[in-house]
């Protein structure tokens, strides 16, 4: 845990870079086995006029995703083993935007995205944080989406993967980088952040897939999902708890 003073020293660095206000936007993509969703997700994201860059960091794709990421222009980049949070790290430590997006797969952004964001930096308190949330399956469990947004954030200080996280860079660089976990990497990483500042919405909505909890049954994916951040609460291992995330 970083002492008092290492707090108050990391902040006052982290305000000498927040007099220039953020401008560009890196967007970072960590994929295996995306060529479904892949395609559409990078035609809104290129949309976007503030967007500088997109990389994808793949984790040994056997489809086509990596051709299908060369030909929209993205940065494509390779990672070892499939570790959402070690693919984000990889990709952050290569971006060069004063801001920068943690994409889902299959998470659309909308065009203002880009503006929405970067609104919200103006308020130099603010480190980090997502966006609203709607699913683009319509299922009657998964209304209410927006809410839990909210409530989520005000209550617990927590912005979920599927919102398009995003942090300025600088932020970033401030606690070390995106945690090189497999599992639980949101998590953590919101509770850095909030160590030097707010974490705040955009305003603006991300629209994402119900495929994987229609997959696997959505009562039980919140139920396992709760249960994963039970259990990573009180003191259990990402690797372990990874293989509970996955269980068929």
């Amino acid at each position: 845990m970083m002492c008092a003073q290492g707090i108050t020293e990391t902040r006052v660095a982290q305000s000498r870079t927040l007099d220039v206000p953020a401008s560009s936007v890196s967007i970072v993509i960590p994929a295996l086995n995306e060529a479904l969703d892949l395609p559409e997700t990078l035609r809104r994201a290129r949309a976007i006029p503030e967007v500088s860059e997109i990389i994808v960091v793949d984790a040994g794709s056997t489809d086509a995703t990596r051709e299908i990421a060369e030909r929209a222009g993205c940065r494509v980049l390779s990672a070892i083993q499939p570790s959402r949070g070690g693919q984000l790290r990889i990709g952050c430590l290569a971006a060069t935007g004063d801001a920068i997006i943690l994409l889902h797969a299959d998470t659309w952004l909308p065009e203002n995205a880009g503006k929405a964001l970067l609104t919200t930096l103006l308020d130099p308190c603010v480190v980090g944080g997502g966006f609203w949330k709607t699913f683009r399956e319509r299922h009657y469990l998964m209304l209410g989406s927006r809410a839990r947004c909210a409530l989520r954030l005000h209550l617990f200080g927590r912005v979920l993967g599927d919102q398009a996280m995003f942090v300025r860079r600088t932020s970033l660089e401030a606690i070390g980088g995106v945690p090189d976990m497999p599992l639980m990497e949101e998590f953590e990483l919101c509770r850095k952040l909030r160590a030097l500042g707010r974490l705040a919405l955009a305003d603006a909505t991300v629209v994402t897939s119900v495929r994987r909890f229609i997959e696997r049954g959505i009562l039980r994916t919140y139920l396992r999902m709760g249960w994963v951040t039970l259990k990573y609460c009180l003191g259990a291992k990402p690797e372990s708890l990874r293989k509970i995330y996955e269980r068929k």
